[in-house]
């Protein structure tokens, strides 16, 4: 034991000392890695949402550009400073870069690319899309006749956002039966909904109508398929032609499916039930019509009206089931439906306009 004890003693102090300053050289390293992993681990400045769209996200260890920077070369997706520019009152001309770049001699993925920006474009540059041509409607309209079917799809949804602006429908309008001809040709229902929600945002003018008549019966398809969406645009489409004196028997004497009354099941999507029953009541509108009433008209066995209007149909019993659906739009629209298969008050003295045995429900029901 040489050693005296406040030797010891001093020894002690030191050794803790040096414990202390390794303890606390060790926090600082560890608080330094945590503040450094949280760093690499921040979420993107960046998402889909419209707001973060309008920002640039710079690439990670490079420099985002200066607002006063020149915009970059026209590529899909990348119009954040486009939107930025516009909202400070300057013209980026990013779709007119889009515009120049679209070119047939390009693969497939890449004209899909550049419409799928220019449908961007359009949408968050209305004032910059207002002073596009009428030269370039047509160079996106070219693309309807392209090979690839991702490159008519995006096509399309191009036009629709177009279509969007006053000036261009006309134009877009000439259009029509070429989509028309799309939709009955192809079975593709990523086609079907773009092509129909293109015909339902514009005014169909009477000259497509000859068209129209040729093309029912594949929309009457398309709104027994198994797609929500596009059945949803298709019924859309028809619930608006049936207002159409001249194409009302032409959707009437449609041939449809054995199970077509499943569409008015309480299963299917409050959406599709919606547009369906308003689909019936311009129908039962229709028809209930004096000018309609005027024609004897004959109807096949399979077709619309028999399934909706016929001796054997059940659609009462249907609408019946549906007046206690869960949503609250889904029952005043089938009510709806029952008052116009009434027959009007105006014809009730007429026995031979409205047949008792076309009656649903009974005189007080």
């Amino acid at each position: 034991m040489g050693k005296t004890i406040p030797r010891c003693l001093e020894q002690l102090d030191l050794r803790k000392s040096f414990v202390g300053l390794a303890t606390g050289a060790g926090a600082l390293y560890l608080l330094y890695k945590a503040i450094r992993a949280s760093i690499k681990c921040q979420p993107p400045l960046c998402s889909n949402s419209p707001i973060c769209i309008a920002r640039e996200c710079p690439v990670p260890g490079e420099r985002a550009l200066p607002q006063e920077a020149p915009a970059p070369k026209a590529s899909p997706g990348g119009d954040g400073l486009a939107i930025e520019r516009e909202r400070h009152g300057r013209d980026s001309g990013e779709i007119r870069r889009l515009l120049n770049s679209l070119d047939c001699k390009q693969d497939a993925y890449t004209r899909s690319m550049i419409l799928h920006s220019i449908t961007r474009c359009v949408y968050l540059l209305e004032a910059e899309a207002s002073t596009c041509t009428m030269d370039d409607i047509n160079l996106v309209a070219e693309m309807l006749d392209d090979k690839d079917n991702s490159v008519k799809i995006q096509a399309l949804s191009a036009l629709k956002a177009f279509s969007g602006i006053r000036k261009f429908r006309l134009k877009i309008q000439e259009h029509c039966i070429k989509v028309l001809e799309l939709i009955s040709t192809i079975w593709d229902m990523e086609l079907h909904v773009a092509g129909l929600r293109l015909l339902n945002n514009l005014p169909l003018p009477d000259y497509v109508h000859p068209q129209l008549r040729r093309v029912m019966p594949a929309l009457m398809e398309i709104i027994q398929s198994d797609c929500i969406l596009a059945q949803v645009q298709a019924v859309r489409l028809l619930s608006y032609l049936a207002q159409k004196n001249d194409l009302l028997y032409d959707i009437l004497n449609c041939q449809v499916h054995s199970n077509f009354l499943n569409l008015f099941q309480s299963s299917q999507p409050g959406s599709l039930l919606l547009e369906v029953l308003v689909f019936a009541e311009h129908l039962s509108e229709g028809r209930n019509a004096t000018h309609y009433r005027a024609v004897k008209w004959h109807y096949n066995e399979q077709s619309l009206h028999e399934a909706l209007f016929g001796d054997e149909s059940k659609l009462a019993d249907r609408l019946l089931s549906l007046v206690i659906h869960p949503e609250e739009e889904v029952q005043i629209q089938a009510c709806k439906v029952i008052v116009s298969l009434q027959c009007p008050q105006d014809l009730g003295s007429r026995p031979s306009s409205c047949r008792p045995s076309h009656s649903y429900f009974k005189a007080g029901e």
